[in-house]
């Protein structure tokens, strides 16, 4: 049998016998990637749980997304994260060492191996031939106590480049691309699979961009061969050793195959807000900007912010325009320097700000109001850069850098030849002084965590009742995003180890008195939201599910969801139901009330439930298809699950 790239990588992990047919697959975890956004709950679920130490081949915390320290709270997690990484076995890297995916991937990352990650941006490491997937903490939590990763099995959508680049064109085309043609909802239950001889003229890097923002399809994940441009990216961070080929078989067959030209690309942009608003550049040149935005998960790489300085030589940033540089990491920014591009860019007039996330999840660099910011990040959601009424353009280094020069947004190919040549070092400075290693396991038993007053434990859910009496505070539209549903930024994610104060935030941008409402149905059997399609897409934050749970969330009805947030809602006991009908959710209104009777037999049926409305009548809604799934519902969530599991070992 002539087995693709994607279908090897599971088979060879596969932990038991459910990766047959259309079901779920249990997937076995060699190594996990946890961020500061999201490793606080991993580390208190691993405690919670009684976990001696990490289970994986290796497991990493990283320090990237809540830097600012205006007071004790991120500071306080820091201390908490470091500690639990001495307690249970994980490496760690300090803060301000740098972005989490690239620096996986530099100093971890091994062709062959499965990586799972508290970040929906994990997909990235498919750029060296792993199957790395993005879940939530609690997953994740799992992974690291060695039991296997569920998930039900996607489609491989095999996509064939051909062709090199033009000038001025680069990865984030290819990404950009590929949402222009099937937008955010294109990539759900698909793992990308790229091929083709094109691959040739990308390096790992241009791959990274290209896998990161598989995200933003809705993809499972992206996998690219392991080649040789994969071995030079390993050679050059001294890990060669880790090198193997991998590629699909000769002939293999995808379950549908897209192409790109990527000679006919151009330039291309995603307007204001959504990843998958995508239009060309030229299309929208001469629209004023108030900010220029180098860096991010999205665009890491060394020639992301070499081009950048090489278009700004001997120039001078447009008046009135903020030119922010986020370098990936200290070392980067070590090469930088080494190769002068660094000067480049301070000369120029560029704001050069410390390796980390910073600006792409709202911790600091948020644009004035009403003023448009062009980000080489790959989200652009309502609100997510920490200003309220933002507008903000997603697109390539060499797009942005062109406009900070002009002052409005720009077509770069109007820069005309010749295009700049990088110098790429020979061999890049060293990530892994920043990297703590892992306790010996003596030493790591003794270890105490450190909890700062911030730092609360995780709340405790009741098992499922027997039926369910639950009133509709909230009707949500299509395409709602985690950060809509708990925004992101410096306000809100201090909070993250602390749920009570978190819950605060929740849906404040789209219904600020969903808060007061759930409280007041917390007393009456709890509440229920009704929500458009692809609910929740972008980020594994599960705190957008944990926050609605602890205010008393028991069901959500929507036509179809996000991969991460559905399972996260599950993790945590709320039963996440899917309309068999979508055209009933015309009918449905906040206030209305949804009562499930037996509701156990029907878990235990699985298939469907009947949800009758409160008038009369009834609506027909879909069960999430697996056992697993729904004993865990039923149990009250993941944790509550694992408990009793592990008690009875």
């Amino acid at each position: 049998m002539k087995r693709t790239l994607t279908e090897q990588l599971i088979e060879s992990h596969a932990a038991d016998g459910s990766q047959s047919g259309s079901g779920e697959i249990a997937l076995s975890i060699d190594q996990t990637l946890t961020q500061d956004a999201t490793g606080t709950l991993v580390m208190l679920a691993l405690d919670a749980l009684g976990i001696d130490r990490v289970a994986t081949q290796l497991s990493a915390q990283y320090v990237d997304h809540n830097l600012l320290q205006t007071d004790n709270k991120n500071a306080d997690d820091h201390l908490f994260l470091e500690s639990a990484c001495r307690r249970f076995g994980l490496y760690f890297s300090r803060p301000g060492g740098g972005v989490s995916h690239p620096l996986h991937m530099q100093l971890f990352g091994e062709p062959g191996k499965t990586l799972l990650g508290s970040d929906s941006h994990t997909c990235a490491a498919g750029s060296l031939g792993m199957l790395a997937i993005g879940a939530g903490g609690l997953d994740v939590a799992m992974a690291m106590t060695g039991r296997p990763f569920h998930f039900k099995r996607p489609r491989v959508w095999g996509v064939r480049l051909v062709g090199t680049l033009p000038p001025w064109v680069s990865a984030k085309d290819i990404i950009l691309e590929l949402l222009r043609r099937h937008g955010v909802r294109g990539g759900t239950g698909r793992i990308l699979e790229y091929f083709g001889p094109g691959l040739g003229s990308l390096s790992a890097m241009d791959r990274h961009v290209i896998a990161n923002m598989g995200a933003e399809l809705g993809a499972t994940t992206s996998v690219f061969p392991s080649d040789d441009r994969t071995r030079e990216f390993l050679a050059r961070h001294g890990r060669e050793a880790a090198w193997r080929p991998l590629h699909a078989d000769e002939g293999a067959e995808y379950d549908a195959v897209d192409e790109i030209d990527l000679t006919a690309l151009e330039p291309l942009i995603a307007k204001p807000s959504s990843p998958g608003n995508v239009v060309p550049v030229r299309s929208v040149a001469g629209e004023p900007i108030y900010q220029a935005y180098i860096g991010s998960s999205a665009n890491p790489g060394f020639r992301d912010f070499a081009i950048s300085a090489a278009i700004v030589r001997g120039k001078k940033i447009a008046p009135g325009v903020s030119f922010d540089v986020n370098p990936t990491s200290r070392a980067l920014l070590e090469d930088l320097v080494e190769t002068g591009y660094f000067l480049d860019l301070l000369a120029a007039g560029a704001r050069i700000h410390q390796p980390g996330c910073n600006g792409c999840i709202g911790m600091g660099q948020a644009p004035a109001t009403g003023r448009n910011s062009l980000r080489t990040t790959p989200r652009n959601f309502p609100g997510r850069s920490g200003t309220r009424e933002d507008s903000v353009w997603l697109c390539s280094p060499e797009t942005a850098t062109a406009s900070a020069l002009e002052g409005v947004i720009v077509d770069p190919r109007k820069l005309g030849e010749p295009y700049p040549e990088i110098r790429m070092p020979q061999t890049s400075a060293s990530n892994g002084r920043l990297m703590v290693a892992p306790m010996d396991p003596v030493r790591a038993a003794k270890v105490q965590l450190v909890r700062g007053p911030n730092v609360a434990g995780l709340p405790r859910f009741e098992a499922l009742p027997a039926s369910l009496d639950v009133e509709v505070i909230l009707k949500a539209p299509d395409d709602i995003s985690t950060d809509e549903i708990l925004q992101a930024g410096a306000e809100a994610l201090i909070y993250r180890s602390n749920i009570p104060k978190l819950a605060e935030f929740t849906f404040r941008a789209i219904e600020p008195e969903y808060v007061a409402r759930a409280r007041a149905s917390k007393d009456r059997g709890g509440h229920a939201i009704v929500a458009g399609a692809n609910y929740g897409q972008g980020s594994s934050r599960e705190h957008a599910a944990l926050a609605p749970r602890y205010l008393g969330l028991r069901l959500v009805l929507a036509k179809s969801y996000a991969r991460i947030h559905r399972q996260n809602l599950a993790n945590f006991g709320v039963l996440p139901l899917t309309f068999e009908r979508p055209e009933d959710y015309e009918s449905i209104q906040p206030g209305m009330r949804f009562h499930l009777k037996e509701l156990r037999t029907s878990l235990k049926a699985g298939g469907t439930v009947d949800v009758d409305v409160a008038g009369g009548r009834r609506i027909r809604a879909v069960l999430p298809s697996s056992q697993r799934e729904l004993e865990m519902i039923g149990a009250g969530g993941l944790i509550e699950m694992a408990r009793s599991a592990l008690a009875a070992e």
